[in-house]
């Protein structure tokens, strides 16, 4: 399809959808809907959708009993084949149409086993931190930055830009880049704002084929649901019209990987208690705010495995010049004002966790940073001095003279300092152990593999 052709691809009206009471009043809405399944919808440890299509008749079995799930068949919920079924049990509050599938509907599950909440589902894991909060009257609130990569495969398989012509050495907020993949960018932003998620700008990034889109920021617990739906709405667009959308941390070794920005703020109902606008640091953030970054800090290694859990995540936490004049991505433990060469970044009355990448579980990852962030409010930690210049141009000597670490640079690392911080396993229960297990066979699985570049380099070397 012509990607320019939008007239074959209606957009629907920004909109949002309503709250039900019940399971019987949200059966007669979907039927004024034209919606006549549900997609029963939960991640599995890599943070990926899994879903069973269910008739809408039979919304109030998800709701009460939860649709049933052979458990050995899911990555990292802790069932072997002998074991019990994993029910997907939907939460009413994240019933939504599919815009982009007319006629599907989605409902947010957590998965149960033997009737309660099963501490293997992320969901369940973060839900369980959120109540700490909760019980101080706080919520988190978040604000996820997606960055994906539209590509295609070329007529001899490689991958490329899906628009050939965005070829640009520096192409960030290009004008041609973001026009030429208008149907696509389009069609995702309105089947989001036409269930409520409200997508309020969209740019090209700093990589040929990379592109964001900003949404509004809401509590922890619904922005990972939003940013799941906004993966499932991504990928299945980009698949009708020919593409990948790919949100991998790394898929070209010379150009700025796919993060996933996370801004953080906690409230009381009534106000922002990240903000101060006497700081003396001039960054807007209370001593509150300072002690939770402080807790970011502290388990920063530990983080950096749930934030970037694959082995091509490490291929973007590193300093080092791209064609483009930069990289993006944090590579040292350290905070500092509007400086996007810290690990997190004060853009003013909250902080900006920039670890993360698009191959997170958010669940996971939130999960952690409020364990961590906690700890440094329950020990009132100090995250020390900002560090306000460009830390790229900084040698290895200045940096240590500063006292700012290196992160993890390879996915062992970062499992071995995940291992051994026991608040962050200790907050993520059985599922750290799960996580580890299973992320240190990919770990293997990759040492084990024979490489092009290795063959490129020995085999008629010697």
């Amino acid at each position: 399809m012509n990607l320019n052709d939008a007239s074959k691809l209606p957009l629907s009206e920004p909109g949002s959808v309503p709250r039900f009471d019940s399971a019987e009043n949200a059966q007669g809405w979907l039927a004024q809907q034209g919606v006549k399944y549900v997609l029963a919808q939960f991640v599995d440890i890599h943070g990926v959708a899994k879903a069973k299509s269910v008739p809408v008749a039979h919304l109030k079995t998800v709701l009460e009993a939860g649709a049933g799930f052979a458990g050995f068949a899911i990555w990292g919920v802790g069932i072997e084949p002998n074991g019990p079924d994993f029910m997907a049990v939907g939460d009413l509050a994240t019933l939504t149409p599919v815009p982009w599938q007319p006629g599907l509907a989605r409902i947010v599950c957590e998965g149960h086993v033997n009737g309660e909440a099963w501490p293997f589902d992320s969901r369940v894991t973060l839900k369980r931190q959120v109540a700490r909060l909760t019980e101080r009257d706080w919520t988190l609130f978040t604000g996820l930055e997606p960055e994906f990569s539209l590509l295609r495969r070329s007529a001899s398989g490689t991958l490329e830009p899906c628009d050939p012509s965005d070829t640009l050495a520096k192409p960030c907020y290009d004008y041609k880049g973001l026009s030429r993949t208008r149907v696509f960018l389009e069609r995702l932003t309105e089947a989001l704002r036409s269930v409520g998620i409200d997508v309020y700008q969209i740019d090209h990034e700093d990589a040929n084929g990379q592109f964001e889109i900003n949404y509004t920021y809401t509590d922890c617990l619904t922005s990972c649901d939003h940013y799941v739906f906004f993966k499932m709405a991504a990928s299945e667009i980009a698949n009708e019209l020919g593409m990948i959308c790919s949100f991998m941390a790394k898929p070209f070794a010379n150009r700025p990987g796919n993060g996933m920005h996370m801004h953080i703020s906690i409230g009381d109902g009534k106000r922002n208690l990240f903000a101060d606008g006497g700081d003396p640091l001039g960054m807007g953030l209370s001593k509150l705010g300072y002690q939770f970054t402080a807790g970011i800090l502290a388990h920063a290694p530990a983080l950096t495995a749930l934030c970037n859990p694959t082995v091509n995540s490490y291929k973007r936490l590193v300093v080092g010049r791209s064609l483009t004049g930069a990289t993006w991505a944090p590579a040292y433990v350290s905070y500092g004002d509007n400086n996007r060469s810290t690990m997190v970044r004060m853009p003013g009355e909250r902080i900006e966790l920039r670890l993360p990448d698009g191959s997170c579980n958010p669940y996971l990852a939130t999960a952690a940073v409020i364990a961590a962030g906690l700890d440094g409010i329950d020990r009132q930690l100090d995250p020390g001095a900002p560090a306000n210049e460009n830390l790229y141009e900084w040698s290895s000597e200045r940096l240590a003279a500063h006292g700012i670490a290196v992160l993890p640079q390879n996915l062992e690392q970062a499992l071995d300092a995940l291992e051994a911080d026991t608040l962050i396993c200790e907050a993520l229960g059985p599922l750290a152990g799960e996580f580890l297990k299973l992320k240190r066979m990919e770990w293997l699985e990759y040492m084990r593999h024979v490489s092009d570049w290795e063959l490129k380099s020995y085999l008629e070397f010697f």
